[in-house]
């Protein structure tokens, strides 16, 4: 039994993250303190003037449980990756959760490459970004390679120049084939510098390269060639068109700033590197409620910057955030060197400050209604089906199903939701070991048994390592299963958390003479919901959602399965190619179908393998 009065005097005077927890044990607010002993016992005072939301969140705390560290920073540290992770309900929430992409050169090679990369690593490439908009890095690679010709390919050159012939992009004219020596080192690294300087914003160099072979192939009569430069200068104009925004000083910066609505804000970031703008983004704070514009402000900056991998020299905000010199030390430890926070009050960067609050503003405007309905599908969704079964602080559901079609091997699925959205990371698929032919309750008795007997035993290692505040997507247990049938499959999915002494509800759906959901099967009663109710339509995104992801990797089997023994048929084909090919056109279909041309372009297949292939479906 924990006593909380106990416990409180038990608290050191030193700096650390505390970790509230409510009766399920489930992770409710996660908070740093210089002192814990001080800070944490601010919450159980009468006295204590605290906002509706920390008094709600204090009514439901069980227990809690705190992390010494050394330093403030590193509490700082700590509580970010805690609050990210766990996603506590009480603690003010950055609802996106977005990775940005950078174009990579890679100038450590030979032949460098031009790639999209999701994270920066010090690997020797060359980096530029992040960009916002992903669209965009794709339309300025397909751009690059059409201006200077760089390879897309993984060979390893030098060593493996001439072994093969060359690919696709050579015979249409987008790669001058070093894999075959056609161009020097010192050629292609011109072009290289000439990428690295389009994407340090210097467009005006490529725009008049291009004007002037515009004009010598509309003076040699070849008008095809100059409307393909033509085009190609109008995605370049197109390009610096976009970073309108700039400003006299060229050192990286974000622009922040925010608008309010009731529980939730709204925040407009602005990308600017190297004076240019790169582009903005929008993002929404949730459980603002009574909290302070400077407290919205820090923690944005914390949760935000804690996730992506690059951090300019100076942020420009619209309000100085709490705690403004320990944020400024955190973030100079995470880029290596300093960074420096503004609240600017006049002249071009408040002018930027502005702009971005007014961005912010019309997004708010325009967005509130589809917040509403967003808001009403997925967190009043959940609250109506917590209603239904009177069920407290309802997050996390898991819906299981098993698919053997025509007879063929069967198969589990395991879908997630949280908050009323799918949560993809945590989904789970299980190969049925122990029961033969169509079985559901046994194949369904194995999926549960083996998801839960894995979650029990990574829980108890954690435990004994004292990590127990920190949960993996497999060992967190749901607040409530949801299985598709009806009395039997709830009664086997009890029977298999009886013998694993766990205590989770478990829902079943109850269904009509059409075999559609009229109501939920829960502690032996039948429950009657509204049918036009938002809990109802969540309630049919989860069993479609775990229907479909079940049969697709059903049938996934079943056509790797088909395709691997035909593969066997043919002359050179061993494990090796016959692998590159499921993995590359993962049907048999779309490998029947498949020219010598694309079937060379898999770095396992030489010409003679992919005509073998080809010539086996074409005799």
């Amino acid at each position: 039994m924990f006593d909380i009065e106990e416990e409180l005097k038990k608290l050191p005077a030193k700096p650390g993250v505390y970790i509230m927890h409510d009766k399920s044990d489930a992770i409710i607010y996660v908070g740093k303190a210089v002192s814990l002993k001080n800070r944490v016992r601010q919450y159980f005072q009468n006295s204590r003037n605290l906002t509706p939301k920390i008094s709600q969140m204090v009514a439901h705390i069980d227990h809690f449980e705190y992390i010494v560290v050394d330093s403030e920073i590193e509490a700082l540290v700590l509580e970010c990756n805690l609050i990210k992770e766990h996603r506590p309900k009480y603690n003010t929430m950055l609802k996106d959760d977005k990775e940005y992409p950078y174009i990579k050169v890679t100038i450590n090679e030979t032949f460098p490459r031009v790639l999209i990369a999701r994270k920066q690593k010090k690997d020797g490439a060359k980096y530029f970004g992040p960009y916002p908009n992903g669209s965009a890095v794709k339309d300025s690679l397909e751009l690059l390679r059409k201006l200077y010709y760089i390879r897309t390919c993984n060979r390893n050159l030098p060593k493996e120049i001439g072994s093969e012939r060359p690919c696709l992009y050579y015979h249409i004219k987008q790669c001058k084939a070093p894999c075959q020596g056609y161009i020097t080192k010192e050629e292609y690294q011109k072009s290289i510098e000439q990428v690295m300087e389009f994407l340090n914003g210097n467009y005006e160099i490529v725009a008049e390269q291009l004007r002037q072979k515009m004009q010598k192939a509309s003076e040699d009569l070849a008008f095809e060639e100059a409307a393909e430069y033509r085009d190609l200068l109008e995605s370049v104009q197109k390009l610096s068109q976009k970073q309108k925004a700039s400003d006299t000083n060229s050192i990286d910066r974000d622009i922040i700033a925010f608008v309010t609505a009731q529980e939730e804000a709204v925040v407009q970031v602005f990308f600017i590197r190297e004076g240019k703008m790169l582009g903005r983004e929008h993002f929404y704070l949730n459980g603002i409620e009574k909290e302070k514009r400077s407290a919205i402000m820090a923690n944005f900056i914390k949760q935000f910057y804690s996730g992506t991998p690059y951090i300019p020299k100076e942020l420009l905000l619209s309000e100085e955030p709490e705690e403004l010199a320990l944020l400024e030390e955190w973030l100079s430890m995470k880029r290596g060197t300093k960074v420096y926070l503004h609240v600017p009050k006049k002249g071009e960067k408040e002018q930027l400050v502005e702009l971005a609050k007014k961005n912010a503003s019309m997004v708010l405007q325009k967005d509130s209604e589809k917040i509403k309905r967003e808001e009403a599908r997925t967190f009043g969704a959940m609250r109506e089906i917590s209603g239904w079964l009177h069920l407290e602080n309802l997050q996390r559901i898991e819906a299981y199903d098993i698919s053997n079609i025509s007879g063929f091997e069967s198969v589990g699925s395991m879908v997630v939701y949280e908050n009323g959205k799918a949560k993809k990371a945590d989904y789970r698929k299980f190969r049925i070991q122990s029961v033969k032919g169509p079985n559901d309750y046994a194949s369904m008795y194995e999926v549960l048994t083996r998801r839960f007997v894995h979650a029990k035993k990574e829980s108890e290692e954690l435990l004994k390592k004292n990590m127990d505040f920190k949960f993996g997507s497999f060992t967190r247990y749901p607040d409530l299963i949801l299985m598709d049938g009806g009395r039997g499959q709830v009664n086997i999915a009890l029977q298999v958390l009886s013998e694993l002494k766990l205590v989770i509800p478990v829902c079943g759906m109850v269904k009509d003479e059409s075999h559609k959901t009229r109501g939920l099967y829960f502690n032996n009663i039948e429950i009657p919901i509204d049918t036009h109710s938002e809990g109802f339509r969540l309630i049919t995104r989860i069993q479609d959602e775990t229907h479909r992801f079940a049969i697709e990797y059903h049938r996934s089997l079943h056509n790797k399965t088909q395709i691997k023994s035909i593969l066997d048929e043919i002359e050179g084909i061993g494990p090796t190619r016959r692998r590159a090919l499921m993995k590359h056109f993962l049907s048999l279909e779309a490998i029947r179908n498949a020219t010598i041309e694309e079937l060379v372009q898999i770095s396992e297949m030489n010409r003679s393998a992919a005509e073998a292939v080809y010539h086996f479906f074409h005799p």
